[in-house]
């Protein structure tokens, strides 16, 4: 069972930068691609961000390409999103997850919600005009 914990979220004006963090335990880390979702008011959960367990592969979404940034640290079991020049329509809970997945599986299948095993309890980031 893997356990994921989100920090980094808060309260930010537009057009600043935010850096999200994910901490996994219970699994080994490598087993798995990693990504970030993120659930606004009323709508349903998007995906944003994903990483492949080498971290030599990633997906955006079309709405932050070129403004974030997703990473992780095999090391240290955590992944990161950089989120930069945010807007107010970013605002949102962003959840952190996992899925067990040896080898790349492409950006089709990273970027729908079925496929992911493990979820955090979100962190909320709000954007300000």
């Amino acid at each position: 069972q893997v356990q994921l914990v989100e920090s980094g979220g808060g309260s930010v004006q537009a057009g600043e930068p935010l850096r999200l963090s994910c901490a996994a335990s219970g699994g080994t880390f490598t087993n798995y691609a990693m990504g970030w979702f993120r659930q606004a008011p009323g709508k349903e959960r998007e995906f944003v961000a994903a990483i492949t367990w080498s971290g030599r592969n990633t997906y955006y979404a079309d709405l932050v390409k070129g403004r974030c940034t997703i990473s992780r640290d095999n090391a240290k079991n955590t992944v990161s999103l950089q989120m930069n020049s945010l807007k107010p329509e970013d605002t949102a809970v962003y959840y952190c997850a996992a899925v067990r997945s040896p080898f790349n599986r492409g950006s089709y299948y990273y970027s729908n919600l079925a496929p992911w095993e493990y979820w955090g309890q979100g962190t909320q980031v709000t954007v300000s005009s």
